[in-house]
């Protein structure tokens, strides 16, 4: 057999990665070739013996080392919704939702929209959406539906949607700034916080660092 044709069958028989993660063969060699890149930089800093050149240089080095970081953060393939997700996501929403909880206009907005029962649900269901948008839509991040409840709703949706709800609920309940004797004004005032902290929990849990 020949050298082509084995290597052909080796690439054939290489079982493909089930939930769409890059290959250990290929993070490897981006990495190698960024190793590579940064020893030449330094190899030519070195040969360099005008200090202005020997600056550009290292800008130049700088800016590799940069552009791959900024390339880790975004475009990255996520896959699966775990614990550590999920506390992302609280903590985006949460951070989005406390000027909600203290200022008084999220009062004054859900006392308008408990009165206006199309108006609710229209917000309502422009917050899921806005969700949707920024997980699958804006293509901020590759993020891939992984085992979906009933086959058709995905986890890190159903996570994101629900952690935001309920950080809403309990937070505003214990501070004090919703009062369940008036469960339609109470609901209107949770909808109003929840649209700013879903699109947080989104946020926090597709973006690293957060």
């Amino acid at each position: 057999m020949t050298e082509d044709a084995q290597s052909s069958e080796s690439r054939a028989a290489r079982p493909a990665d089930p939930e769409g993660h890059d290959s250990p063969d290929e993070t490897a060699t981006d990495e190698d070739g960024m190793e590579r890149l940064l020893r030449e930089f330094d190899a030519l800093a070195e040969t360099v013996d005008d200090p202005e050149e020997r600056a550009r240089v290292r800008a130049a080095r700088r800016a590799a080392v940069s552009a791959a970081h900024e390339s880790a953060v975004f475009g990255r393939k996520i896959v699966g919704f775990d614990r550590s997700d999920l506390a992302e996501a609280f903590l985006g929403s949460f951070l989005f939702g406390v000027p909600m909880f203290v200022e008084g206009g999220t009062n004054e907005v859900g006392a308008v929209l408990a009165g206006r029962p199309l108006s609710l649900v229209g917000t309502l269901v422009a917050g899921v959406g806005l969700v949707i948008s920024i997980l699958y839509v804006a293509e901020i991040q590759d993020v891939r539906v992984q085992d979906p409840i009933l086959g058709v709703i995905p986890r890190r949706l159903v996570g994101v949607l629900g952690v935001s709800f309920l950080t809403a609920v309990v937070v505003m309940t214990a501070w004090g700034r919703i009062d369940w004797t008036d469960p339609t004004l109470a609901f209107a005032t949770v909808v109003t916080a929840f649209v700013p902290m879903s699109v947080g929990a989104a946020l926090g849990d597709i973006l690293p660092g957060t």
